[in-house]
């Protein structure tokens, strides 16, 4: 195949577009747009995407409640979201274009499978007429094309079942929108080849679909001509394209070898963290020993074991299995083992909408267990930021012996975007030592405290001199024996208090991006941050002043947070819960912090951001 059109007009260069592939559940919109991601970040592009499931595993072929959509924002410049709205929908279905049109700005196109709009699929999308039809889509540029009929056809004579065959037509798509947009194809071919190679009748049939997308675009008249994104002028270095799962699970094997300590990663499958569990089991290399549980419970229980063992202790979840967890990860606390609980947070409460986004689960995170049981927390902002918050959790945990919350959510574990590999050789070392003798008169009391961070010594089982209780039980400080004094159990409650209040100074101070007398602060923390970046951009390219804070540390705050919030008039706290963050600003600092506020499974666009700013402003 060749990328170039043989359109007698040149591609039209455009700096960004935002296309989203939109079908039933069944169709391969997820894999699509993968593909098509995978194509922009070799051909150099900037990016972020938004795949977006349904909640139902098995919902009705063809109803609404079946639509999968995968968003992908390209651009020849730094771009942070996927995008506020579509530029194309590419819709295989009619439920795909009712469920979305909606997002579709008028003046956009519409790439349809006209021969999905059948009275019987109709029905099903909700529709009474056909909208291709009875002009309530005037305000767009329609585009119909016969993916299925043109798929079979393609596919006619290599002896797959028609049935078979259809399930091509999200290669054809793929192939008509990668000409439209000239992307370079090479890439797909190899990757088709590759993935089917065992299947030799699916490898044809998607080639075949590919590229009679691809040649459908070269030759039908109603396109005109192609549209080229050129590449981004990115910093020098090595890129690839990464969710925030797959950045996570490197950060993690990266910290354990700067800190020479095997992984042992325990969780239970739940959307959607589990990819976590399945990328971690492929590095079994670098000392990574992975278990799938019976139960979230039984995680938290092997992952403690493994911190016990003089491992690095690792569970991920989401937030109905960080309420299972509560009870171990109280024992942690007891303990004071570093330990990492990953949360990738979704819509709540209960199962809630489990394929959905949502930062829901950060006083969850804050006070969600029994007794005083304070735990350091750690938030990513971005998918490949996932990479260094894991690291940074991992350093934590070490230093100061205790359990670290640390929070992503679906649409930074789904998410994907172009990642500068970091210089290995420049990661900081955060090994610690363990306990090798007895530290007091002979007797070894694992208790006594480091006087910079209050860490108690870490020993192996099994060290010979080292023999020490662990349990629930509150331990006497120092000598660890079970102790039930209540000067004791105050003690130790101000003790494990005060370790992790001592992070503050062990973090970055809050970074304020804007002018200091800017008259509004807009305060975010976690996947916030590319809406919140955006929506200040386009505020001060209207010439107004806004500022921007971003929290990667919520507990302990960093210790600057107090005087930055001093400084600013009005602070906005745009989160995607009932205003989680700006309650504890507000208690701690006693500041008029205004929340921003969704909760619908999605993430905020720049656009509503940016006008909460105007009206503050």
């Amino acid at each position: 195949m060749t990328t170039e059109t043989t359109s007698s007009r040149p591609p039209e260069t455009v700096d960004r577009v935002v296309i989203r592939f939109a079908g039933d559940s069944g169709d391969g919109m997820q894999l699509v747009g993968d593909r098509f991601t995978e194509l922009s970040a070799a051909f150099g592009n900037d990016l972020a995407t938004l795949p977006d499931f349904p909640a139902e595993i098995r919902a009705p072929a063809g109803t609404i409640a079946g639509v999968s959509s995968f968003q992908v924002h390209i651009s020849d410049h730094d771009i942070l979201t996927p995008g506020d709205a579509p530029n194309v929908l590419v819709a295989m279905n009619p439920a795909a274009l009712r469920a979305n049109v909606s997002d579709v700005p008028p003046g956009s196109t519409l790439l349809i499978n006209s021969d999905a709009f059948e009275e019987r699929n109709l029905k099903k999308a909700g529709y009474e007429v056909d909208p291709l039809e009875d002009g309530s889509l005037a305000a767009y540029r329609i585009i119909q094309v016969p993916m299925t009929s043109i798929t079979l056809e393609s596919t006619s004579e290599l002896g797959v079942k028609p049935r078979d065959a259809e399930r091509s037509k999200n290669f054809f798509a793929l192939g008509l929108v990668s000409w439209m947009y000239t992307r370079p194809t090479e890439s797909v071919v190899e990757w088709i080849e590759k993935r089917f190679a065992d299947r030799t009748m699916v490898r044809d049939a998607n080639l075949a679909a590919f590229k009679a997308g691809y040649h459908f675009g070269e030759t039908a008249e109603i396109f005109g001509h192609a549209y080229e994104v050129p590449p981004a002028q990115l910093p020098a270095g090595r890129y690839r394209n990464i969710t925030g799962n797959l950045a996570l699970s490197y950060g993690l094997i990266a910290a354990s070898q700067q800190a020479r300590l095997p992984i042992v990663y325990a969780s239970y499958p739940i959307t959607p963290a589990s990819d976590i569990l399945h990328e971690l089991s492929k590095h079994k290399n670098f000392g990574v020993r992975t278990i799938q549980a019976e139960d979230e419970i039984g995680a938290a229980g092997v992952a403690i074991g493994g911190a016990f063992a003089g491992h690095l202790g690792v569970t991920a979840t989401s937030g109905p299995g960080m309420d299972l967890k509560a009870e171990s990860m109280g024992l942690a606390v007891s303990l004071e083992l570093p330990m990492i609980i990953v949360d990738v947070q979704r819509g709540g409460p209960s199962t809630g909408l489990p394929t959905k986004t949502e930062q829901s689960d950060l006083l969850l995170a804050m006070y969600g267990r029994h007794g005083e049981a304070p735990m350091p927390i750690v938030a990513a902002r971005s998918p490949s930021h996932c990479f260094d918050a894991a690291f940074e959790a991992v350093r934590l945990a070490l230093k100061y012996r205790t359990p670290v919350i640390l929070l992503t959510d679906g649409y930074l574990a789904n998410g994907a975007e172009p990642w500068l590999l970091p210089d290995v050789d420049a990661l900081d070392d955060i090994g610690v030592p363990f306990a090798g003798a007895p530290n007091h008169d002979g007797e070894f009391w694992p208790y006594l405290r480091d006087d910079d961070t209050l860490a108690r010594p870490w020993a192996i089982p099994g060290t010979p001199g080292l023999m020490h209780r662990i349990g629930g039980l509150e331990k006497q400080d120092g000598t660890g024996n079970v102790n039930y004094d209540p000067a004791n159990h105050e003690l130790m409650v101000r003790i494990r208090d005060a370790k992790v209040a001592r992070i503050a100074s062990d973090v970055s101070p809050v970074e304020v991006d804007g002018e200091p007398d800017a008259e509004v602060l807009v305060l975010g923390w976690g996947s916030t941050w590319g809406a919140i970046q955006a929506a200040v951009r386009r505020v001060r390219g209207a010439g107004k002043r806004v500022a921007h804070a971003h929290l990667v540390h919520l507990n302990p705050f960093p210790s600057n947070l107090g005087d930055v919030l001093a400084r600013y008039p009005k602070v906005l706290v745009p989160e995607m819960n009932l205003g989680q963050l700006s309650r504890l600003v507000r208690a701690e600092y006693l500041v008029d912090a205004r929340s921003l506020t969704k909760v619908q499974g999605i993430p905020f666009r720049a656009a509503e951001i940016e006008a909460a700013i105007l009206e503050l402003l």
